[in-house]
C-alpha cells in the first residue's frame, strides 16, 4: 500500500532534513491529516478566556464569556469557535471561546475594530470581578500539522474549516512523528530563539499583563471524543485510557516547567448552559517541539499514556483522538491576562 504524506502536496519541497523513517515504514495502525486548501497561507488561534474564583461563581464567567461570543458575531468574527471549561490547580473555574480564523487580515479587521478593541482596552475590565485573557497565535501553513485516528473524522479545532482529509498517512507511529508532519521539518530544526518576556504590568500585582512569546514556542492542542463510545470501549476509555491521560495533564499543569511546558489545561468542551460535553482536549504551551519530543518519548506520564494507547488501539471503533500542532513566530504571538492570578497562563513562566 502507498502511503500519503502528512505534509499537503503544495507544501512539500525539496528536503535539506531527512524524514525519521524509511519510505518503507508502515505505521501500526492508519492515521490520517487534515488538508487545507492550498490558497490558505496563516490561521488565526485565539483562546478568549474568563476567571473566577471557585466553580460557585460560574455563572458569573459563564455571562462574561457571553460578552466574548457575542463578539464574534461583529463583522469578520472567526469563521468557527469551541466552547470549553476547565478548573486550574488554585481552584479557580475558567471558560474559554476558542475562535479560528483562515487568514490574519479577517483577524486583524474585527480585533482592532472599535468594537472589540476599545472593550478589551476599557479600565471597566479591571473592575468586574472577573479575571480575562486572551492568548493570539497565528501559525503560517508551513508551521502547522493535524493528525486524526478516524478518515471520515469528526473533524475538530480548525480541522473542521479545512473538511478534507488526507489517505492514510507515512508520518505516524514512532518517536519524532509529530515534527516530521511539521512542513517546516523539511528544512528547520525550529529551534526556539529568545525567551519569555514581560511586554508591561506584573503578574504579582494584578492587573493587566501582556508577555512577549519567543520564536518557535509551540502549541498542542490534543484531543479526545468518546461521545458515540458504548459497551467494551466507553469501559475502556474511563477506566484506562482517560485516569492515565488525566494524570499526565496534571503532571504538566503542576511541575511541566521543568520539562519545558510553560502552562497545561486539561479542558471540556461545554453547552451555551456551561454543561460538560463528552469531548475534551489538552492544551499546551512548550518552549519548543523538542521539549515536547523529549516528554513524549522519556517522560513516564506520557509513556503510559503512549503505551496504553497502542495497547488498545485496535479496539478503537468511535473513540476519535486527533491533535493540532504548531509553532510560531515570536511576532505571531499576543498574551494578555487582566485581574486574572499569577499562575494563570504564561505568566507562571515569566
Amino acid at each position: 500500500m502507498t502511503l500519503d504524506s502528512s505534509i499537503p502536496s503544495h507544501l512539500r519541497c525539496p528536503r535539506t532534513r531527512t524524514r525519521q523513517v524509511s519510505d518503507k515504514w508502515v505505521p501500526p495502525v492508519p492515521a490520517f491529516s487534515s488538508r487545507p486548501d492550498p490558497s490558505i497561507e496563516n490561521i488565526v488561534m485565539s483562546y478568549f478566556g474568563v476567571q473566577v474564583e471557585g466553580e460557585e461563581k460560574k455563572e458569573q464567567a459563564l455571562a462574561a464569556l457571553q460578552n466574548i461570543v457575542a463578539s464574534f458575531k461583529e463583522q469578520n468574527g472567526p469563521a468557527r469557535y469551541d466552547l470549553v471549561r476547565f478548573i486550574d490547580a488554585q481552584g479557580y473555574f475558567n471558560a474559554i471561546a476558542v475562535g479560528y480564523w483562515l487568514d490574519s487580515d479577517t483577524f486583524h479587521k474585527w480585533n482592532e475594530s472599535p468594537a472589540i478593541a476599545n472593550w478589551w482596552a476599557s479600565d471597566k475590565r479591571l473592575t468586574e470581578g472577573v479575571g480575562y485573557f486572551r492568548e493570539i497565535l497565528r501559525p503560517r501553513m508551513e508551521q502547522f500539522e493535524t493528525i486524526f485516528t478516524h478518515e471520515h473524522g469528526p473533524f475538530e479545532g480548525v480541522s473542521v474549516l479545512f473538511g478534507k482529509m488526507s489517505e492514510p498517512i507515512i508520518e505516524h507511529g514512532y518517536w519524532g512523528s509529530m515534527r516530521d508532519r511539521l512542513p517546516l521539518s523539511q528544512t528547520s530544526t525550529m529551534d526556539p530563539e529568545g525567551e519569555l518576556s514581560l511586554n508591561s504590568g506584573s503578574p504579582a500585582l494584578g492587573g493587566r499583563v501582556i508577555i512577549n512569546g519567543h520564536d518557535n514556542l509551540t502549541l498542542i492542542r490534543s484531543g479526545e471524543d468518546w461521545s458515540t463510545t458504548e459497551g467494551e470501549e466507553r469501559r475502556t476509555w474511563y477506566e484506562e485510557i482517560e485516569p492515565v491521560l488525566h494524570a499526565g495533564m496534571n503532571y504538566l499543569r503542576d511541575d511541566g516547567l521543568e520539562v519545558g511546558c510553560y502552562c497545561n489545561r486539561y479542558l471540556h468542551h461545554m453547552d451555551e448552559n456551561g454543561n460538560k460535553t463528552e469531548r475534551g482536549f489538552g492544551y499546551s504551551l512548550w518552549r519548543s517541539v523538542s521539549s515536547l519530543e523529549t516528554w513524549g518519548a522519556t517522560h513516564q506520564t506520557h509513556l503510559q499514556i503512549f503505551v496504553t494507547f497502542n495497547r488498545l488501539a485496535k479496539k478503537f471503533k468511535n473513540l476519535t483522538l486527533y491533535h493540532e500542532v504548531s509553532v510560531f513566530d515570536g511576532a505571531n504571538q499576543y498574551y494578555e491576562y487582566i485581574n486574572c492570578h499569577p499562575q494563570t497562563g504564561l505568566m507562571r513562566a515569566i
